[in-house]
C-alpha cells in the first residue's frame, strides 16, 4: 500500500537488523522501497540490496557531499551500474550549499554530468537541493533534466518554487519534517500541491517523524508522513497511500 520513495537501507545502522526492518515495514503496509546511492560504494550496495529483496529498488549516483571524490571513471562505473536490473533512477544528486562538504564548482560540475548520464541512460533522477534553490532549478533546466523526470527529494523549498517544479512535470517528495511543529512551510507546500504530484519518503535512517523523533528512522515510519498529508489535505490515509504509490510507480517506471 505504501511506497517509501527514498530510504538508505545500505546505511551501516541497518547492518544488525536489516531483515527485521523490512519485515516491520511490510507489517506497516509498506510494499515498495527505493534505495538511492550517495557515492559509488553505496550505489553498489543499493543494487545488491535490490537484487536480494523483492520489495527494494535501487538508484545510483553521487551525493553533492561526495562530489569532491568523483572523477570520469566513477561516472563510467555508474553508467555500468545503471544497466543493472531494478536500477530505476540516477540519484541522489544535486547541490548542497548548507554544508559545502564539496567545493561548489565541483558540486555543479558533477551535478551536470550526472544529469547528462541520466539522459543518456533514460532514467529519471532524484535531486537533493539544500540552500541552492536558484542554481538547482537553473541547472536542471539548462541540462533538460525534466525530459527524463525529476523528483525533488525531501522537499524543503517554498510553495511557489514547488509550483514551478510542478509546471515542469516534476514530483515533490515529502519526508518526516512535515510532522514537526515548526514545519509551517512544508505544510503549506502540501496544502497547495496536488496529490497527483506528491511522493512520500523517510530518508531513513535520518529525519525521523513525530512521534518517533530521536530514534533511528526506518521505512515503516513512512506511514506517519502519509497520515500527516491526509490530515493536512482533509482526505483519507488510504487515498494518500494509493495515490502516492501510483505516483512513485509511474515516476520510477515500475510495472
Amino acid at each position: 500500500m505504501l511506497f517509501d520513495s527514498h530510504a538508505h537501507l545500505d546505511d551501516g545502522r541497518f547492518d544488525k537488523d536489516r531483515e527485521l526492518v523490512l519485515e516491520k515495514a511490510k507489517k506497516n503496509g509498506v510494499s515498495l522501497i527505493m534505495n538511492p546511492g550517495a557515492d559509488f560504494r553505496t550505489s553498489v550496495r543499493a543494487v545488491e540490496l535490490a537484487a536480494k529483496y523483492d520489495m527494494v529498488y535501487a538508484a545510483v549516483g553521487v551525493h553533492p557531499h561526495e562530489a569532491k571524490d568523483m572523477d570520469e571513471m566513477t561516472l563510467l562505473l555508474l553508467k555500468e551500474l545503471a544497466q543493472k536490473p531494478k536500477v530505476m533512477a540516477i540519484g541522489e544528486i544535486g547541490l548542497d550549499f548548507h554544508y559545502d562538504n564539496s567545493p561548489r564548482d565541483v558540486q555543479r560540475e558533477w551535478f551536470r554530468k550526472q544529469i547528462q548520464l541520466a539522459r543518456e541512460v533514460n532514467l529519471p533522477m532524484i535531486v537533493h537541493d539544500r540552500e541552492a534553490n536558484d542554481e538547482v532549478m537553473r541547472i536542471l533546466k539548462e541540462e533538460k533534466a525534466f525530459d527524463v523526470g525529476v523528483v525533488m527529494h525531501c522537499y524543503s523549498g517554498s510553495g511557489e518554487l514547488a509550483r514551478q517544479y510542478i509546471k515542469l512535470g516534476a514530483y515533490i517528495s515529502i519526508a518526516g519534517p512535515v510532522t514537526y511543529n515548526n514545519a509551517r512551510k512544508t505544510v503549506e507546500v502540501v496544502e497547495k500541491t496536488p496529490l497527483e504530484y506528491l511522493l512520500i519518503e523517510t530518508d531513513s535512517p535520518y529525519l525521523t517523524p513525530v512521534p518517533h523523533r530521536g530514534k533511528r528512522n526506518e521505512p515503516s515510519m513512512v506511514r506517519h508522513v502519509a497520515e500527516k498529508i491526509a490530515e493536512i489535505k482533509g482526505i483519507s490515509f488510504e487515498e494518500v497511500a494509493e495515490k502516492t504509490m501510483e505516483n512513485a510507480k509511474n515516476f520510477f517506471r515500475i510495472k
